[in-house]
């Protein structure tokens, strides 16, 4: 009955916009994986595991109307891991989120942590964000150009 269920949700899920799709396949090519399902992480509307370069955006996000934010947030991370060569490190992005994120990343108490949130929500918020993930990822995940 569960698997039914989930089937029927999933069903329903809006299909993702061209930004979003161009910007899964520029992370397709970079070697992440990105899958529409739930996190791992309980309550997550999107998780990057380092080690296997998996993805994960939960299907909520399109009906919040939050999927292209998600991603991009995401995808900073994977631009971090492409910096790192294989290991999450901030990129030094003289950025700063909106006010009203502050909350998502300052209650990390691992400094070097809230500072990979820090950027990636800085990254999300900005009025050019799509763009803006883009380069980064251009710049970090060299070979993942089309």
């Amino acid at each position: 009955m569960l698997t039914l269920l989930a089937s029927a949700v999933f069903a329903q899920t809006p299909a993702p916009d061209a930004e979003f799709q161009a910007l899964r396949r520029r992370l397709e090519r970079a070697g992440f994986e990105v899958r529409l399902s739930p996190p791992p992480q309980s309550g997550a509307y999107g998780q990057l595991t380092v080690k296997t370069r998996m993805i994960w955006i939960h299907p909520i996000v399109f009906d919040l109307h939050i999927a292209r934010p998600t991603l991009i947030h995401e995808a900073t991370h994977a631009a971090q891991v492409c910096a790192g060569g294989g290991e999450i490190q901030p990129l030094g992005l003289d950025l700063e989120p909106i006010n009203y994120a502050r909350p998502f990343f300052f209650h990390y108490q691992h400094p070097q942590r809230r500072d990979l949130e820090r950027e990636a929500y800085a990254v999300q918020t900005q009025p050019n964000s799509y763009e803006l993930v883009m380069a980064l990822l251009d710049k970090h995940c060299p070979g993942g150009k089309p």
